[in-house]
């Protein structure tokens, strides 16, 4: 098989037709025939199913269109990295951050420059578990720090550290009259959190569902930020990462432990297997680990 066999053979599944994939490749329809039909005699598997007037795949023809287009990606991945490497000089470093990990990223962002000066880092926010899949699976970012366990066998998915959740009450609540509280104490309470679909939901609706009880939930929301002032605005109570609001300043509302609840969420540094990085992505990787590894 040769590059360009794949090519074609993806080209025309996701175009559907020969017409419409040998346009897009510039080449003739007999040449796009004769291509894939060596490939199927090459590998001695029948890819199209012909009986019908658009290309549909065999089971065969799926699986090799799968990782044909895994192969591509890679492929073009490689390639725009090395002309950028000739034509720019240095790479830039792509990384997607949840919230919470403001209070230590700058620490290692600040000791990988020490070491590549001149590199460009990128930050995404990415906070659900699809957007972290796809900004992974299609190279807008290196790596991901993410709460979201990947159960995907193309991605490397490597425990950081624990973070305990913490509950925000605003001004005037009577519950900020005690330091410890629990979480049947806001059962009745107006609930904001974070929509269906990001693991921080989940781990406080499990604790709640463990507890026998169900938040009153009034307020979904995609940030902690938003959260944060709409508890200062006394619109309700919600939960979050005691990283994220233990260091900040100037705030209007209350930060309370949850006892004997074990409300928690791991965090995870998630990069793709066996896909090709730049060396100084590799140096991130280490600094990150070395960071958590030092305590």
């Amino acid at each position: 098989m040769e590059l360009n066999q794949l090519l074609y053979f993806v080209t025309l599944v996701e175009q559907s037709t020969y017409t419409n994939a040998a346009s897009v490749l510039h080449i003739s329809q007999p040449s796009l025939s004769a291509a894939i039909k060596k490939l199927e005699n090459e590998i001695g598997l029948t890819l199209i199913d012909r009986s019908t007037r658009k290309s549909n795949l065999t089971k065969e023809g799926s699986i090799l269109y799968h990782e044909a287009k895994k192969l591509i990606n890679h492929f073009n991945h490689v390639k725009g990295e090395m002309n950028r490497l000739k034509e720019h000089g240095p790479l830039e470093l792509s990384i997607g951050l949840i919230e919470s990990s403001k209070y230590w990223a700058p620490k290692v962002f600040k000791r990988f420059k020490e070491d590549y000066k001149d590199v460009r880092i990128k930050i995404l926010d990415i906070l659900s578990l699809e957007e972290v899949v796809s900004a992974l699976s299609n190279f807008d970012i290196h790596l991901a720090i993410t709460n979201q366990y990947i159960n995907n066998e193309e991605i490397e998915v490597i425990p950081l550290y624990e973070e305990r959740l913490v509950a925000l009450l605003p001004p005037q609540h009577p519950l900020i009259q005690k330091n410890n509280i629990t979480i049947n104490e806001l059962e009745h309470e107006d609930f904001i959190v974070c929509k269906e679909g990001y693991q921080t939901r989940s781990d406080i609706l499990n604790a709640f569902r463990k507890s026998g009880i169900k938040p009153n939930i009034q307020i979904e929301i995609e940030r902690f930020e938003t959260a944060c002032r709409m508890v200062e605005e006394g619109l309700g109570i919600t939960v979050v990462p005691e990283n994220y609001v233990r260091h900040s300043k100037d705030t209007n509302y209350y930060i309370r432990d949850i006892k004997n609840s074990n409300i928690s969420r791991t965090v995870y540094l998630a990069f793709v297997k066996n896909r090709y990085y730049p060396p100084l992505v590799d140096r991130f990787i280490v600094l990150i680990q070395e960071f958590f590894g030092e305590g």
